[in-house]
């Protein structure tokens, strides 16, 4: 009988953290490649790729997305998902009259034109704290109306991310009825960035279990357990049957006081999974379980294992 198969997703950088806080952390192209292919070879099947500028600071120009982009491919067939959300800092925000910041539409919809697989679509408004800043993360729904038209024009599966059970039942469930995404969407639940994201929700068991329990039909899911709730929310996923999720982009730290790599955060999740009689799916099977194999979009180029 074969064993139940669980996506992992690496998620190497983020928009956020910076090498002051872990020196570990992949900044640079061929930083990036190298952990994704680390990580890959250790039983990823999906990464969610942030792109930096040379400076470190954050940036969603298709252009280095796409030098990533041809470094993983060259290497390993992981499904590659690039970012729309950009980051904290860099290209992506301003500061408006008032003192305040806000992200730039324009700037974080550029990671659309580099030819991924799947871009996630944080379809939800909210105000981030962060570094003294207020930054507004404004995506109403018309615009994100837009970006999911746009991505499927492309043949691009979005990877709905979410903070509370507000986005989804409303903002996620309502784009999914128009026909903007097809069977399975994919929806990552980010919990426990609470302190830092306003109106998102702290993790616990009963939390993740009650937005699960909300979720549209056919819907596959992950979560995103930021800071210590990463292992026991992918340890949870994975017994209410969905998937997981690590890196340093979500959790800087293997232990207290243990600055991780994400290639001991991917070994760690991946011998979880095995011991709990579970298999991390190769990307080839990732591709079937999340409907890309019937998709018309950008493939892969890649050198096999």
């Amino acid at each position: 009988m074969s064993k139940p198969k669980i996506i992992v997703t690496i998620a190497p950088t983020g928009g956020m953290a910076s090498k002051k806080q872990n020196p570990h952390l992949p900044t640079q192209p061929a930083e990036i490649a190298r952990d994704v292919i680390d990580c890959w070879n250790a039983g990823a099947s999906l990464v969610a790729v942030h792109a930096r500028r040379p400076d470190d600071e954050a940036t969603c120009n298709p252009d280095i997305y796409r030098d990533i982009n041809a470094r993983i491919r060259a290497k390993s067939d992981i499904i590659i998902n690039n970012s729309t959300g950009g980051g904290v800092n860099g290209d992506v925000v301003k500061q408006l009259p008032n003192g305040q910041w806000e992200t730039l539409w324009e700037e974080r919809i550029k990671g659309i034109e580099a030819g991924a697989e799947m871009c996630t679509l944080d379809a939800t408004t909210v105000n981030l704290i962060f570094g003294g800043k207020e930054i507004m993360f404004n995506s109403p729904p018309s615009k994100n109306r837009e970006l999911a038209a746009a991505m499927k024009a492309r043949g691009i599966k979005p990877e709905w991310e979410v903070f509370s059970p507000t986005h989804i039942v409303q903002d996620v469930s309502n784009l999914i009825e128009e026909g903007l995404d097809d069977d399975p969407p994919f929806i990552n639940m980010v919990l426990n960035v609470h302190r830092g994201f306003q109106g998102a929700m702290p993790y616990s068991p009963k939390t993740f279990q009650f937005m699960i329990d909300l979720l549209p039909k056919n819907a596959i899911f992950g979560v995103s357990g930021i800071g210590p709730a990463q292992l026991p929310a992918s340890i949870q996923s994975i017994l209410l049957g969905g998937h997981a999720r690590t890196g340093l982009e979500d959790n800087l730290y293997y232990a207290a006081g243990d600055l991780a790599t994400n290639q001991r955060l991917v070994e760690r999740l991946v011998r979880i999974i095995r011991d709990m009689g579970f298999e991390p799916a190769t990307p080839a099977e990732a591709r079937e379980m999340l409907g890309l194999s019937r998709k018309t979009g950008p493939k892969p180029e890649f050198a096999i294992r």
